[in-house]
């Protein structure tokens, strides 16, 4: 039996959505006066930031197949299936409930605004598919990790086809998970293939973490493989392009952010494995086990979920370079300390929707 528990995940999950909370503070409420892509300080802010989600869903996909494999080797991946479908179904709806403006419903007005696709939606559609690959391949890990690898690479080096996709005779519920036109932050494709990559790593670590050399050696791979894909992935799909003349390749290497953005990942996935001992049972690594509780209250601080009254309509684009790097420490400090004074949120909210459903199928 595997018994190793890989506390490095907890502490990137937690590196992820504190990048998340200041991201947001900062982008909504700093003066656009102040965005400077000449000043440098502005510019590394703005690139680590671009590394947030590309993390976000990797590590969602790597979490949630490690439990999976780690179910079925106890043999319990009955149970671990229903409760990623139904976690699936929770994100979607907490996604979906936290752009409803109640307030106007109460009057009258309804908008299709509250259907526009964000981080959420995307992560609990991603668990769904998931479970559906899982199922038809858990037999053999190995094919599955191939599957999962193919699906990345293919929707990755796809993306130049449906980047501006127009999707007009599509019901805007569906619509919205393949399109940014209708305002969506996010799609699930391209992510999908984050979720996809995180998941093939956790069928490496489930077969081979118990071994002597696996960490030593994993640390490496992340880092040469993750500088590779910052620096070369361009190069190699150019490379690819003439190779097949396949003028695809060629397109996706033209605007290549979805491989380079992995390679940071990678990378930071070398840098936290690499000094996993100091974050075993820290603050860091139950920051990371609240990542939901933590992402809604955020956004009802910030953009008025639910009550219409957040910082955003009296702040936005009004904050100067200190007042929101103060800000947003202050901010990431506040919704922490919510988040744990409130610590059964999720397990509340998990356990409703368990019994909404449950009735239901009744």
């Amino acid at each position: 039996m595997h018994s190793s528990r890989l506390y490095f995940i907890d502490a990137v999950r937690a590196f992820a959505i504190l990048m998340m909370l200041q991201g947001h503070f900062i982008d909504t409420l700093l003066d656009p006066i102040y965005r400077d892509t000449t000043n440098v300080l502005f510019n590394i802010w703005s690139y680590f930031r671009g590394v947030t989600a590309p993390t976000f869903f990797t590590i969602s996909g790597l979490v949630f197949m490690y439990l999976l494999l780690k179910a079925k080797e106890k043999g319990s991946d009955k149970a671990r299936i229903r409760k990623g479908l139904y976690r699936g179904l929770l994100l979607l709806f907490i996604g979906y409930t936290l752009r409803v403006d109640f307030y106007g419903w109460f009057q009258g007005r309804f908008y299709t605004y509250f259907l526009v696709i964000d981080v959420l939606q995307c992560i609990g559609l991603s668990l769904i598919l998931m479970v559906g690959l899982y199922y038809v391949f858990k037999a053999n890990t190995y094919i599955l990790s191939v599957v999962l690898v193919i699906i990345g690479c293919v929707i990755f080096v796809t993306e130049p086809l449906y980047r501006t996709i127009l999707l007009p005779d599509t019901p805007l519920i569906l619509a919205n998970y393949i399109t940014k036109e209708n305002g969506s932050v996010f799609t699930i494709i391209p992510w999908f293939g984050y979720t996809a990559f995180g998941a093939f790593f956790a069928t490496v670590f489930f077969r081979h973490v118990h071994r002597r050399a696996f960490k030593a050696l994993t640390i490496f791979t992340f880092f040469v493989v993750g500088l590779l894909l910052i620096f070369s992935s361009s190069w190699l799909l150019h490379k690819l392009g003439r190779f097949t003349g396949e003028t695809l390749f060629d397109a996706a290497a033209d605007y290549n952010y979805l491989f380079s953005r992995l390679g940071d990942v990678l990378v930071l996935f070398g840098l936290f494995y690499a000094f996993e001992h100091f974050f075993k049972r820290s603050i860091i690594t139950r920051i990371g086990e609240k990542t939901l509780s933590i992402y809604t209250f955020h956004f009802i601080i910030i953009f008025g979920s639910y009550t219409g009254i957040g910082l955003k309509h009296f702040y936005y684009k009004a904050l100067d370079p200190y007042q929101a790097v103060l800000g947003a420490l202050a901010f990431i400090l506040v919704v922490v300390v919510i988040s744990f004074y409130y610590a059964k949120t999720n397990t509340f909210l998990y356990n409703l929707f368990l019994k909404v459903v449950d009735r239901i199928k009744q």
